[in-house]
């Protein structure tokens, strides 16, 4: 009498299913974002982070855009560490990346401060001072975006040990990019790039993985 299968199947569709979740969840913050500033009166990508959406009578979108996106994180965090099973990052990148799916949900839970004219009717002025959780957000953001840019630089090893040179060359990028201070000029337009660049990351991280035999 042979033994059941189902179990095994279900145990090695797991982390796919977790991947797919981790490549989505760039697309869906991607669709959302531009959605709403295109269709959020008063809203200035050049004067206002996308993180200021979650702000006003429509935030509630922006707040669930960024909870979604850290369980894709968290999620692909996850699937991560079911299919790196040996070499350099095995333990750091998923680490990293459950990091980074935390701090978005952090930061969606704690807002920034409505300012520079957004939402309509907000003085067209920087806040005064910054609230606690304002503080909170932006503290959460930071981590989330330090820790891919980590995941990515051990990547980037990873493949360089592997002799893999356009992935690692592209990992070396993403991370140097996700690791450049902020100008305070060009804040909005930078921590756009930066969302671009990180979910583009874990979009194609995913997808590599899920390719993977």
């Amino acid at each position: 009498m042979t033994a059941p299968v189902a179990p095994a199947v279900t145990t090695a569709r797991n982390p796919d299913r977790l991947l797919v979740a981790g490549a989505l969840a760039g697309p869906v913050f991607a669709a959302s974002a531009v959605i709403q500033m295109l269709t959020r009166t008063g809203f200035d990508i050049t004067r206002h982070p996308i993180s200021q959406l979650a702000t006003g009578g429509l935030g509630w979108i922006q707040i669930a855009t960024f909870v979604l996106a850290g369980l894709g994180g968290l999620a692909l965090a996850v699937g991560i560490r079911r299919t790196l099973h040996d070499g350099v990052g095995r333990r750091a990148v998923p680490v990293c990346v459950g990091i980074f799916g935390a701090g978005l949900i952090a930061a969606g839970a704690f807002t920034m401060d409505p300012e520079n004219g957004f939402p309509p009717g907000t003085p067209d002025r920087p806040v005064a001072e910054m609230s606690w959780h304002s503080i909170a957000h932006s503290a959460s953001a930071a981590v989330a975006f330090t820790a891919l840019a980590v995941a990515a630089a051990v990547l980037a090893v990873r493949c360089a040990r592997r002799r893999a040179a356009l992935p690692a060359v592209l990992n070396a990028v993403a991370a140097l990019i996700l690791f450049l201070p902020m100008s305070q000029e060009h804040m909005s337009v930078q921590i756009a790039v930066n969302g671009l660049v990180a979910f583009t990351w874990t979009t194609v991280v995913a997808t590599s993985l899920r390719r993977t035999p």
